[in-house]
């Protein structure tokens, strides 16, 4: 059965819309959860850390799983990890229990952002770019829209509300079932050794590593803004949320403003040019006093980092388009360690000069991205290029 293109990418939309919702159920549950079983800073932050654990073997395995059986299957699977974690979460009897659910729903999204972008890389030849960017405004809607959820229903019991949402998704497990899917590419057998020689790709690991970077200085802003807003700029709580809010909001305007710039802007001049816009915010929110000068810095922030991934991911799946899926998953399994490593560092250097250092900090790291972004994006037109000459004439 042949696949309808709409169809196929608004299932990739609902997924990635799962996914923003998994990425940012923790936080708001956290407190309540930590109440109930009594658990201390050093607990808390060990069940945190189960869901980027999560989020890294999904990314690790979805690639040579789409590869090999296609998306439905992947989608489905991921889809219900999600729902069964987040009813887990509201409801688990044992602080063992939560556990397992964060993981789950670390697992189910990792699978849902790795296969939903390698869906829509699959599916959008000639316009990857832009329709990458719209796929991350419903990753924006659905990171946005928790919070928002549980600030709206205010008195209701988070964990009712929790549950509510776990029945509402299983919609799109249903979608998934229903609707045909592009086949596999490898229905007879994944061919191991193309795959392991991605891990010696030199133009993938340097799009991998850059993208390492993008991820970890996304990372350190989401977890360390209303920490350095607060304790560094003297923003009151509810302050410091508002401007972290207008931090997503610019990513995701940004993403929907993307879908149609990339039909006209090259992609190497919009991610050198985001890349700078993104340091130039991150030294406004340095400099600029009051709340709605660092709501704006941010928002140029967030939309400077809003270009990275989709355009990224579009070259990666240029590169290699009989292993879009098994590609993704090498560059996004070492873009995760990225994120955790500069959090982690960002946490050293607050130890020891306090989170006023994290606008220096962050400034640096997009220094080195611009860099190596630069000779990534080098590679990849030498690459395309050499792909595209006419072959020479034979004797």
């Amino acid at each position: 059965m042949s696949y309808q293109r709409p169809f196929v990418f608004a299932a990739a939309c609902m997924g990635m819309l799962m996914f923003g919702v998994s990425l940012l159920v923790i936080g708001p549950m956290l407190p309540g959860i930590a109440e109930r079983f009594a658990l201390d800073g050093t607990a808390r932050g060990a069940l945190v850390s189960l869901l980027p654990f999560g989020l890294l073997a999904g990314s690790l395995i979805f690639g040579p799983v789409v590869d090999r059986f296609g998306y439905r299957p992947l989608l489905m699977a991921s889809a219900v990890l999600v729902v069964g974690g987040l009813e887990a979460l509201a409801f688990a009897p044992t602080v063992g229990g939560v556990r397992a659910a964060v993981f789950a729903i670390g697992l189910g999204g990792g699978l849902l952002n790795g296969g939903t972008n390698a869906l829509v890389a699959d599916i959008s030849s000639g316009e990857r770019g832009a329709q990458l960017s719209l796929l991350g405004v419903f990753f924006g809607v659905g990171a946005l829209g928790m919070p928002v959820l549980l600030g709206a229903l205010q008195g209701v019991p988070a964990e009712l509300v929790l549950s509510r949402l776990g029945i509402v998704l299983l919609a799109p497990v249903l979608y998934f079932a229903m609707i045909a899917f592009p086949p596999p590419k490898h229905a007879q057998g994944f061919p191991l050794a193309q795959g392991a020689r991605l891990l010696r790709d030199g133009g993938l690991l340097l799009i991998a590593f850059t993208l390492a970077l993008q991820s970890g200085v996304e990372g350190v802003v989401n977890n360390w803004t209303t920490t350095y807003l607060q304790e560094a700029r003297g923003a009151s709580s509810s302050a410091a949320l508002w401007s972290l809010s207008a931090y997503v909001a610019g990513m995701t305007l940004a993403r929907l403003a993307l879908a149609s710039a990339l039909r006209r802007l090259p992609g190497r001049r919009a991610i050198l040019l985001g890349i700078g816009v993104a340091t130039v915010g991150i030294l406004l929110l340095a400099a600029l006093p009051g709340t709605s000068g660092r709501a704006a810095a941010l928002v140029l922030v967030g939309a400077g980092l809003a270009v990275g991934f989709p355009v990224f991911i579009g070259y990666v799946a240029d590169l290699f388009p009989a292993l879009t899926g098994t590609a993704l998953s090498v560059v996004l399994t070492i873009a995760l360690p990225g994120n955790m490593a500069l959090n982690y560092l960002m946490g050293v250097l607050s130890d020891v000069a306090g989170p006023a250092m994290m606008p220096a900090f962050l400034a640096a790291c997009l220094v080195a991205e611009f860099a190596l972004a630069w000779v990534a994006l080098r590679v990849y037109q030498r690459r395309v290029g050499a792909a595209a000459a006419p072959a020479p004439p034979t004797a």
